[in-house]
């Protein structure tokens, strides 16, 4: 491609120095809160984006201040494993430089809000001290890899866990700009060192997901990623993966050459080494391929329906040097977390609290924040995220299981949990206002009132025990997965919303447009009628959103 066809992102990455541009410059600029807009798109790529508070742009503006500028920093943590002293470490973090919220994000790690830019250094510094690091997990990159996250789906849960972390190791970026401009490493003298076969000096188009899922149980979506690793298993032993490429949730209000997309099962592959081959061919495809001049379809989705699958997939079987096998059957059949107490076959403990949209805090419902701290303080268990954006206490010893169960009633951790109706368990927001540029509407701010007034109309019609699946983003780029909820809610306007109906429990069919920009009264009128039809008129067992599309609603 010219260069004259190349998105101004493009330019910036090639010419970037290997994504240090002037960030170092930047950073010691005490005039602003911001840094070059070039730079903007280049920090991504070091685990963070610049935000401004979207609330106060208006009094600040009238001051003739600059926006209230910080930055949001997210962690790269594949299959989302945390040890408590790491947990100990993040949320001392979190105090001392952040909002102090810790935010459990849908791809399985933890992000801080409201960084001042003299808090970063220091901040990304603290981390690598508890062996933690942000390196790629926002830009045009491989993101953070996601993986089933409680090891009760299988007995080979580790086995696949462990994988997350070499596919992880495998498509990290070979530039040590990260170490250099927040950990004062001194500069390489051969840039040999630093070559990079992978992403060279273009990296990928857009970011790129990858998501492994142990069947039954799609926890993890993993048809809404570019890259899914459906895991098959008998008889307790790993076989391999089905692939399955070209998910993608994003979408442009307006746009309809935009649009999301479930990711299609193009075959089998076993062998580990055959595996990493196959993914790491994948993303050398995209690469090559992938839409450069426009950002708004250079997602992987758009170049597989762009080059057609059967021209994809014997582009990767060119360039692995062996054929994708037929692929094997699989069942999903559910997408949640496994709320309260469960033990493995391993005879280690896990207890899974609700923490609503991710936002580890103590409100004036539970202390939550306070209560996790404490139990870290044990030293007695791990944490493991979910991409439900809930933490599971986990791997805990049966001798240690009371100690930690002590301090779970001493702040009423499992009372609030088992009080928590089954569509707020099922719910799950993006973080929309006041930080993300993207946002339209409010989201995770909104979304628990909104629930406080569909859960009586729930209650009225008998369905309080029903889990349907409930989802809402500030914008239609996605990230909490609303396309495939069975209900969901995407921002078109502060306080409207398009109301989505009709996927699946099993995370393998999208929603449709019910209603568009919708108020409150509006959405809680359709509801109280659609859910007064669904009572009278649903099959045994019939999901709500199968009904939807049963009844044609959508």
């Amino acid at each position: 491609m010219g260069a004259e066809n190349l998105s101004g992102i493009e330019k910036i990455k090639q010419a970037s120095d290997a994504l240090r541009g002037t960030i170092k410059q930047g950073l010691a600029d005490e005039v602003t809160g911001a840094i070059s807009e070039d730079d903007k798109a280049l920090v991504k790529f070091h685990g963070m984006y610049l935000q401004d508070d979207r609330d106060r742009r208006e009094e600040r503006a009238e001051k003739k201040l600059e926006r209230l500028y910080s930055f949001m920093i997210r962690l790269r943590l594949p299959g989302g494993l945390l040890s408590a002293e790491q947990w100990l470490a993040t949320q001392d973090i979190a105090g001392e430089h952040t909002t102090g919220i810790i935010k459990i994000t849908t791809r399985q790690t933890i992000q801080l809000h409201g960084l001042y830019k003299s808090h970063v250094k220091p901040t990304i510094q603290a981390f690598n001290e508890a062996k933690l690091h942000s390196i790629a997990t926002c830009g045009d990159i491989n993101r953070n890899v996601i993986c089933s996250a409680h090891p009760r789906q299988s007995p080979v849960h580790k086995q696949i866990h462990d994988f997350a972390f070499k596919i992880d190791e495998l498509l990290l970026p070979k530039t040590k700009a990260y170490y250099e401009i927040w950990l004062d490493e001194e500069k390489l003298a051969d840039k040999k060192d630093e070559e990079d076969p992978l992403y060279q000096d273009r990296y990928l188009p857009r970011k790129f997901k990858i998501a492994l899922v142990i069947p039954p149980n799609n926890d993890v979506d993993v048809f809404g990623n570019d890259l899914g690793l459906i895991a098959i298993i008998e008889n307790n032993q790993l076989q391999g993966y089905n692939i399955a490429i070209g998910g993608g949730m994003s979408s442009t209000h307006g746009n309809p050459a935009t649009y999301p997309r479930l990711a299609t099962v193009i075959g089998f592959v076993s062998g580990e080494e055959k595996i990493l081959k196959t993914i790491y061919e994948i993303v050398t495809i995209q690469r090559d391929y992938g839409n450069r001049s426009d950002r708004s379809l250079a997602r992987l989705k758009y170049t597989v329906d762009k080059l057609g699958v059967d021209f994809f997939k014997a582009e990767i079987e060119r360039r692995t040097g062996f054929p994708l096998e037929k692929e094997r059957t699989f069942e999903l059949t559910e997408r949640k977390d496994f709320y309260g107490w469960f033990q493995n076959t391993d005879k280690l403990w896990y207890y899974t609290p609700f923490i609503e949209n991710g936002r580890v805090v103590d409100d004036e419902k539970v202390a939550m924040k306070t209560a996790l701290y404490e139990i870290a303080e044990t030293h007695k268990l791990n944490f493991r995220f979910t991409t439900n954006q809930n933490v599971i206490l986990a791997d805990i010893h049966d001798k240690d299981k009371n100690q930690i169960k002590k301090i779970l009633e001493k702040y009423h951790i499992e009372e609030y949990t088992d009080s928590i109706s089954e569509i707020r368990k099922n719910s799950m927001a993006c973080v929309a206002l006041n930080t993300c540029p993207l946002a339209f509407a409010e989201a995770q701010r909104y979304l628990p009132s909104l629930l406080s007034k569909i859960e009586p109309l729930l209650e009225k019609n008998g369905l309080q025990q029903e889990e349907i699946i409930l989802r809402m983003t500030g914008c239609p780029n996605g990230c909490a997965r609303s396309y495939i909820a069975e209900i969901g809610f995407i921002g078109t306007a502060l306080g409207k919303y398009n109301l989505q109906l009709g996927g699946d429990h099993a995370g393998m069919r999208l929603n449709k447009i019910y209603k568009e920009s919708l108020d409150e009264t509006a959405i809680l009128q359709e509801l109280d009628l659609l859910l007064e039809i669904f009572a009278r008129e649903r099959k045994a067992k019939e999901s709500f959103g199968d009904f939807a599309v049963r009844k044609q609603l959508v």
